[in-house]
């Protein structure tokens, strides 16, 4: 544990009188109107610890936690350690009510839904062990899903018999309305659950989620929905989306820590969802979502780093960085397209990708393309580089990442 702010300051690479600062202000609104691109550069100067040598290009596995974000943890770190609070320093009997709160506020649902979990894995194992299914219950999913969200889904059909089925997903799918009839098509007389990601980890193909869950409502179908891609990336109001459950991972795109996670329980399910992990209060029904938190001490520091990812967030403009982040993975995908031997998995509807873009390799071995995986490590790019390659592009990156990239494919493979 660090013993000051000082050694906290060093373990992150900052001068501890710097780190002991408040952060560096955001630039005037004024650069971003007469030079955006100026404005984004002092963004990623000012207000991230990222080296200039440093091409991050992997946001969708895990995000870049700005300075605000970073000084909030070790802040609360060093306030707890000296006991300097009002409360006690934690989380895991606490209801968090002024975090749900600001949380749900972003998030467009009630405070009473919303519960904080260590990632969206924790989310999505809480709600597929707590929905109640027996024996020859069906679970629809997709084959575009994360381990993390189906794991549980299959674990329930090896130890209680469960049917698991999944729908192949064209790629790219034509447009929303395809996905939507093959996700209600799927639908049979056993199915009890429909699962789907928001946004798939392996394509970042953006689902039509509303018209899914609205769907799947009318014939008496609960909707699941991992959506550990979406917050941050897109617009998002739980309330409009018609879920029954929803998990999240804010470390993404929303600048939070590592280690937070968000769990979302629609009100009317609230008293029929069981919990995972289990303390004193997990049978009370009177703290609705909250009661899903009850899993004993822990590290309460993280969630003060979540919510000053959200402010960074708000602060910024939401619309501000959606536009960005977009912009950034459309010039990715022209790129790609322009490139003869690459296959575009995502779609050319902007409705269908925000920052994640994802091609193949066609006529390339795996030989051929190891000599550019090799120079995107000695020229310190990270990505997820081979036959399938995944970008993912958020306000830190620059247009020179992106050039930096193609460059090196189309140097190394004509």
């Amino acid at each position: 544990m660090f013993k000051n702010a000082a050694g906290a300051a060093a373990l992150f690479g900052l001068p501890a009188q710097k780190f002991a600062k408040a952060a560096t202000p955001l630039p005037d609104g004024s650069l971003f109107d007469h030079d955006p691109e100026a404005y984004w550069t002092k963004i990623r100067d000012e207000q991230f610890l990222l080296p200039h040598w440093r091409v991050f290009l992997q946001n969708g596995s895990l995000g870049v936690a700005p300075k605000p974000v970073l000084e909030a943890v070790v802040d609360y770190l060093t306030r707890s350690a000296a006991l300097q609070l009002e409360e006690y320093p934690r989380w895991g009997y606490e209801t968090l009510d002024q975090h749900r709160t600001e949380m749900a506020d972003y998030l467009g649902c009630k405070k009473d839904e919303l519960a904080f979990t260590h990632n969206a894995t924790e989310a999505l194992s809480i709600i597929a062990n707590g929905i109640d299914l027996k024996s020859g219950d069906e679970v629809v999913m997709t084959d575009q899903e994360h381990p993390s969200g189906k794991s549980g889904w299959l674990e329930k059909q090896a130890r209680y018999g469960i049917t698991v089925r999944e729908v192949k997903i064209p790629l790219p799918p034509k447009n929303p309305e395809q996905l939507t009839d093959l996700m209600i098509s799927a639908i049979g007389p056993r199915t009890r659950v429909l699962f789907f990601s928001g946004i798939t980890t392996t394509t970042g193909l953006v689902f039509p989620v509303r018209q899914i869950c609205e769907a799947a409502r009318a014939k008496g179908v609960i909707t699941v929905v991992d959506g550990a891609h979406m917050q941050g990336q897109v617009p998002l109001r739980l309330s409009d989306l018609g879920c029954d459950y929803y998990a999240g991972s804010p470390h993404k795109w929303l600048f939070a820590p590592a280690g937070s996670g968000i769990l979302y329980i629609r009100e009317e399910n609230l008293e029929k969802l069981w919990p995972l992990v289990v303390t004193a209060g997990w049978d009370d029904k009177k703290l609705k979502a909250a009661r899903f938190m009850m899993m004993g001490t822990n590290n309460r520091a993280i969630f003060e780093g979540m919510l000053a990812g959200l402010r960074f967030h708000k602060q910024i403009g939401s619309e501000r960085v959606y536009n960005r982040m977009h912009q950034l993975a459309r010039m990715a995908r022209e790129k790609a397209e322009a490139t003869p031997y690459i296959e575009l998995l995502t779609p050319a509807d902007d409705r269908m990708y925000g920052s994640l873009m994802t091609f193949q390799i066609k006529g390339k071995t795996d030989e051929q393309l190891k000599p550019v995986g090799d120079i995107f490590l000695k020229n310190k790019v990270w990505t997820i580089w081979g036959q399938r390659v995944r970008l993912s592009t958020h306000i830190h990156t620059r247009p020179s990442d992106v050039d930096l990239f193609f460059n090196t494919v189309r140097e190394v493979l004509g």
